[in-house]
């Protein structure tokens, strides 16, 4: 295919996000055979080491080393590339809060086209590229001809893509920090501000009992919380659960809530909106129960209950306690 492939790699002091392999598998479902070049930007010795990292998933790597880019400030760094990358190119990056500010005005500067949130690539079609994404929560798939004849932009919902552990590339790092030419900006970072843990910190829980909207009132919390305690997990929810103020924020799991990365997750009466789901990071092994046969959390889980929650949650505990 003429496009070239690019995908933009999020990390944190050196750390890889889970969508930088992520992004191998989509750019692959665009085309197989396709070289894949890894733009990674930051500062010092944490960069180098992650350029290194991501030279064996990447056929090739441009590092941008600047103090201007130590914490990804998204205008910035849409500046960097509208600079370096060719015209009719494909860029991929995650769709999150960072990929929604950088990439609908990066489609715009690179006169390219636009699609995010996309959660499979189905690969070309003459002109255009075959992307599915959901709408109204999951409940219905959308299948989008993206024109691509000048190149495009494709946000990539994270954990949508099963992450390419292969390592097989075996590509090189160029050092394209002179090329970057003007980082001024308008804004400017100032400080990270981590959020308060809480009483548990559901971030570092190997064993999740989350519970959504199908708890139906607040005394049936503690019914889940036997649950937790008989799997030797803790309980985390979704966002309805902590707007009812029925739990705490720092147990929300979710786009504005806590990211995790358990090895197993028990989702009860949680819909599975990608809100939600994009605070699941890593592949842990989900359990859904729910009443809603169409509910968009059994697309993704390993093992789906049609059952009301309520009435199973007693019930499961009550096995593993026997079991014990």
């Amino acid at each position: 295919m003429a496009q070239q492939i690019f995908a933009y790699i999020l990390h944190k002091n050196g750390v890889a996000d889970d969508s930088a392999l992520e992004l191998v598998a989509a750019a692959k479902k665009i085309d197989a055979g396709a070289k894949v070049t890894a733009i990674v930007t930051g500062t010092g010795a944490p960069l180098d080491a992650l350029c290194k990292e991501m030279a064996a998933s990447y056929s090739s790597v441009w590092k941008i080393d600047n103090a201007a880019v130590a914490y990804p400030n998204a205008e910035v760094i849409r500046k960097i590339l509208v600079k370096l990358i060719p015209k009719g190119s494909i860029l991929l990056c995650p769709h999150n809060t960072f990929g929604m500010d950088l990439a609908p005005g990066l489609s715009i500067k690179l006169d390219a086209s636009f699609v995010s949130d996309v959660v499979a690539i189905e690969g070309i079609d003459g002109s255009n590229l075959k992307v599915i994404r959901q709408e109204f929560s999951g409940q219905v798939s959308t299948h989008i001809l993206c024109d691509i004849s000048n190149g495009a932009v494709v946000n990539t919902r994270p954990g949508s893509f099963k992450a390419d552990e292969s390592k097989s590339a075996g590509g090189a790092v160029t050092d394209k920090s002179s090329e970057a030419g003007d980082l001024s900006a308008k804004r400017r970072y100032l400080e990270l501000v981590e959020a308060q843990v809480g009483d548990v910190d559901i971030t570092k829980s190997d064993i999740l009992v989350s519970v959504g909207r199908g708890i139906g009132e607040k005394d049936n919390i503690p019914v889940a919380e036997e649950l937790a305690k008989a799997m030797g997990g803790d309980v985390s929810c979704s966002r309805p659960i902590v707007d009812a103020k029925w739990l705490d924020k720092s147990r929300q799991v979710g786009t504005s809530g806590k990211t995790v990365k358990p090895k197993v997750y028990m989702a009860l009466g949680i819909s599975g909106s990608f809100q939600h789901l994009g605070g699941l990071k890593g592949s842990p092994f989900i359990v859904a129960v729910n009443k809603n046969v169409k509910a968009p959390i059994f697309q993704v889980a390993n093992v789906g209950v049609v059952e009301d929650m309520i009435e199973f949650m007693p019930v499961l505990t009550e096995k593993i306690s026997e079991s014990k």
